[in-house]
């Protein structure tokens, strides 16, 4: 059957939606009529894209207004009785047509500490670590930084606060650091000043997009704000912080 699919078409933030009719079949995916359009009826139709298997990340957009990566969106999913509107990621600078410039996201990576080791536990140089304590972290390396979950945070999407938080994409990553048995960095302060975790008012609506199910809401930002707020403002914490000379900041 053919169906209409309204794409949006224009450059740096400006532009407007333009109706594609084209012919679809059983097992195609949103990407799949875009690259039809794209060879058949608009040659200059800009959109990323790489693996077509959902791994890569590099396809994201919103589809009838809801995030998601364009080649993991069934057609068999979508109301092909009406147009189906293909535009691109709000939270992010527009370059051209579907595609939008994500680099700020890899400048907000570099401002986190990285990955600290501690000493080695044994004399032939490896760590001794539970596997509860490695399963823990290994759902936020599932991540495939399509940046949906970014894309969909009203703090940026609606409120544009990209130079005061860093979005739950790089909330998971600074969990992924933190709850580390070996990691030595001390990053809570940081998150709390810097990276503005007290913005996220946990709706969920980033672990809702996810293509990789991770739970960020419940497993990496809940916890990461627990240990903030226990950091900062727990008594205990604080009388050792005067003991040693290490206070947390108001």
């Amino acid at each position: 059957m053919e169906a209409t699919f309204r794409i949006w078409r224009g450059a740096l933030g400006s532009g407007t939606f333009a109706d594609y009719r084209t012919e679809t079949s059983d097992g195609m995916v949103v990407l799949d009529a875009v690259h039809d359009i794209q060879a058949t009826q608009a040659p200059d139709l800009a959109v990323r894209w790489n693996c077509k298997a959902g791994k890569c990340g590099s396809c994201s957009a919103e589809v009838n207004g809801r995030p998601r990566l364009m080649c993991m969106t069934r057609l068999s999913d979508l109301d092909l009785s009406k147009p189906v509107t293909i535009e691109p990621m709000q939270a992010f600078p527009h370059s051209r047509d579907l595609v939008t410039d994500v680099s700020w996201n890899f400048r907000v990576k570099h401002q986190i500490k990285p990955f600290t080791p501690r000493t080695p536990d044994a004399a032939d140089g490896t760590w001794r670590m539970q596997q509860e304590d490695v399963d823990r972290v290994q759902e936020f390396r599932k991540c495939i930084e399509c940046f949906l979950c970014q894309d969909v945070c009203h703090v940026l999407r609606d409120h544009h606060l990209h130079e005061e938080f860093v979005g739950p994409r790089y909330l998971v990553y600074t969990s992924a650091l933190e709850m580390h048995p070996l990691d030595t960095q001390e990053r809570r302060d940081e998150l709390r000043k810097a990276h503005g975790i007290g913005y996220c008012n946990i709706t969920k609506c980033c672990t809702t997009v996810c293509p990789e199910g991770i739970q960020i809401t419940d497993n990496a930002i809940i916890p990461m704000k627990e240990r903030v707020m226990d950091h900062a403002f727990d008594p205990i914490v604080k009388l050792v912080g005067l003991m040693t000379g290490k206070v947390a900041g108001p």
